[in-house]
């Protein structure tokens, strides 16, 4: 059987770009809640699809390093066999019986782990726009710290936080998931999704992958049961209908024409389908629709607000209002600039549970001085708050 290849076994089964840590780190930009498709499958290596093809990534401090297996589609080709039932199965995902054939026969003949080394330079380019190799983000922390003292004080730990550019239809159906969840489950929720409705691409150390399922396959009429049946909830029906409007009603290139639309247009336009608020609208626009200046607001980034930037503390608002997030939106947007929603994305990583331990980092490293006035800040606002008591 097939195994997740590691840098150890031999720099010859991978190709590299370079690409510093600064400009990038796998670990906190694949695991922040932008994609939930990838796995740490060894340490530092994360293994995930991007365009149909299962991609081992991995790095050193100057040079990013990628493996592209074999998928079944491509193993097909240089075997002689017929692609048709490939293709088929992808566009249709109609039949449970052809699914589970096509991965018994994925399971009974292991796919070579073998690079493929025709088209590279494509591949290459695959990658440097899934990861905007072509922002300059060293530059761009550069001026989010030069405005803001609180964030060149993360920045200083979380480094290389970058957005993904991902595939759109993948980006707006993961994110429709969301809804009052958590990334683990969110994870698994995904996961389930490409396993059910998806092509098999290749199978590695036990591991299925699959591609994302497409516009029509996810709008078929008995997805919303099969979906149910997986404990997707009332999000199943939002799934299958949002694929069924946009087909219906758009056309299968329409996703991809919002790149092109402006920010406030896209946004608005994706709020029509179901299960789409505005911060999923948001979500869908910053990481896969090129607006880079879209903050999504959630509770965890008004807590961030409230916090850190003392936004509207004591107004006693206890809910997101469609006014509250744009204004919260444009406050971020005032300070930070025409990329807003990636530093957004740096303060919100920062703030995982899953990262609390670079955080701690953060407090070994600061001065004594900033200790002692955040301490007197904190005491002022306590005796602020003892005397309005008084007061009544």
């Amino acid at each position: 059987m097939a195994k997740h290849t590691v840098l150890s076994s031999g720099a010859k089964l991978w190709r590299s770009l370079a690409c510093a840590k600064s400009e990038l780190r796998l670990d906190l930009t694949l695991a922040c809640g932008q994609s939930f498709r990838w796995r740490e499958t060894a340490e530092g290596h994360w293994t995930g699809v991007i365009r149909g093809r299962v991609w081992t990534l991995t790095q050193t401090d100057d040079t990013l390093w990628y493996h592209i297996y074999q998928s079944l589609d491509r193993q097909g080709e240089t075997s002689g066999r017929k692609k048709g039932a490939g293709v088929s199965l992808q566009l249709e995902n109609k039949s449970d019986n052809r699914f589970k054939e096509a991965v018994k026969k994925e399971e009974e003949e292991p796919v070579a782990v073998t690079p493929v080394h025709q088209d590279t330079k494509e591949e290459e380019e695959m990658l440097r726009d899934y990861f905007q190799l072509n922002v300059k983000l060293g530059d761009l922390y550069r001026e989010w710290g030069a405005a803001d003292h609180h964030f060149k004080h993360i920045a200083d730990i979380f480094t290389g936080i970058r957005m993904l550019r991902q595939d759109p239809t993948e980006c707006l159906f993961s994110f429709i998931c969301t809804s009052n969840n958590h990334i683990t489950r969110i994870q698994g929720m995904v996961e389930r999704l490409c396993q059910s409705l998806g092509a098999p691409l290749c199978q590695l150390d036990q591991t299925s992958y699959h591609n994302f399922p497409s516009l029509s396959a996810l709008a078929d009429t008995s997805v919303e049961a099969r979906l149910r049946d997986l404990g997707f909830g009332y999000r199943a029906r939002f799934l299958q209908q949002s694929a069924k409007q946009i087909l219906d009603t758009h056309g299968i290139q329409w996703l991809e024409d919002l790149r092109s639309a402006p920010y406030l247009q896209a946004r608005d336009a994706l709020r029509t389908l179901p299960g789409v608020g505005t911060k999923v609208a948001d979500c869908v626009c910053l990481m896969s629709l090129d607006k880079a200046e879209a903050v999504p607001i959630d509770t965890h980034v008004w807590q961030i607000a409230k916090r850190d930037y003392n936004y509207g503390s004591g107004n006693g608002q206890k809910t997101i209002t469609d006014k509250l997030h744009r204004d919260i939106g444009d406050f971020f947007r005032k300070l930070w600039g025409p990329y807003a929603g990636w530093a957004q994305s740096v303060l919100f990583c920062a703030d995982l549970k899953k990262f609390q331990n670079l955080k701690e980092m953060l407090h070994m490293k600061r001065p004594k001085k900033e200790e002692n006035d955040e301490e007197e800040l904190t005491v002022a606002g306590k005796k602020r708050k003892i005397r309005k008591k008084l007061i009544r």
